[in-house]
């Protein structure tokens, strides 16, 4: 009888993506798979078991996928955080700063109301940069982060260290040594 597999059994890691020296790491191959897929959104739901959520914040692009995915099993709505540029209505608007320069994330100024319990959500956690903006984004609006979930954690990029700074429950499913 085969191993259950493990949602690392799922990544694949793609070698000098986007440039030399990188080791990507790969959820698509996750997402493919219907019991992988499933498997990790089990298991980014299992900390929270019991707790309500009003809404899930998921970050631009993959965030998106497994924030629909975890709304819907929450029964909360979902709430995207993008790129700048591509919301049509009001937003509001947050910087950070990048590996390479500085880039801004927007959300609805009207997508969550002052006390909303918030679960925030994304692929990778690498310098915490976009989760942080996301964080700030959600706080302005009056939510509340209850926690942060993400597939995979690269602890050497200091993206948990500097959330946990902030305060916030960090939740990851698996980590990488290295780039």
């Amino acid at each position: 009888m085969p191993q259950p597999k493990d949602v690392k059994d799922y990544i694949r890691t793609i070698v000098d993506f986007p440039h030399e020296g990188i080791l990507f790491r790969d959820v698509t191959t996750l997402f493919a798979d219907p019991r992988g897929f499933r498997l990790a959104i089990d298991q980014l739901l299992n900390p929270y078991a019991g707790l309500r959520f009003d809404k899930v914040v998921g970050l631009e692009a993959r965030g998106f996928i497994l924030g629909g995915a975890v709304a819907h099993q929450l029964s909360a709505g979902f709430v995207p955080i993008r790129k700048k540029g591509k919301l049509p209505g009001a937003v509001i608007s947050e910087e950070y700063t990048l590996e390479y320069g500085e880039a801004v994330v927007e959300v609805h100024d009207d997508a969550i109301a002052p006390g909303e319990r918030i679960l925030l959500v994304d692929d990778l956690l690498a310098t915490g940069g976009t989760a942080e903006a996301g964080i700030r984004l959600v706080e302005r609006l009056g939510g509340e982060i209850i926690g942060c979930a993400f597939i995979v954690d690269l602890p050497e990029l200091g993206g948990r260290a500097r959330l946990e700074a902030m305060g916030m429950e960090v939740h990851a499913l698996c980590a990488y040594a290295g780039l």
